[in-house]
């Protein structure tokens, strides 16, 4: 597997798509089930985090490459107002994650990476 890339608009309802899509990539993966749990739960916390941030749609890519890399990014953005909640997110996905990135435009989040069951 080289990648695989989800993208879709910024829904509620879709975000079961995405933690499924998730699950069904790391079994593939060969990512612990600990592992899987954290990496679904730091997903959806990243898509919240970029909705609450204004953004309507998303992508997901998954990359397995000793591990399995995730980058989500947000797009079409629309004016929003970070909340107390993005922050919350934003820990849990730095405590759970490896090599957390979030990279910035204009001073926001717009695209957050990170990497679960790296092997030495």
């Amino acid at each position: 597997m080289n990648g695989i890339t989800l993208a879709f608009p910024l829904e509620s309802a879709l975000n079961t798509t995405a933690r499924l899509t998730t699950g069904g990539v790391c079994a593939f993966a060969g990512l612990s089930f600990d592992d899987s749990e954290d990496c679904k739960v730091c997903v959806t916390e990243s898509l919240l985090l970029l909705a609450g941030r204004g953004f309507t749609r998303a992508s997901i890519t998954f990359i397995k490459d000793k591990g399995l890399k995730v980058t989500i990014e947000g797009e079409e953005k629309k004016a929003a107002e970070a909340k107390a909640e993005d922050e919350i997110s934003a820990a849990l996905i730095a405590a759970l994650a490896e090599n957390v990135v979030m990279e910035k435009k204009d001073g926001e989040v717009y695209k957050i990476g990170f990497e679960f069951g790296l092997k030495a």
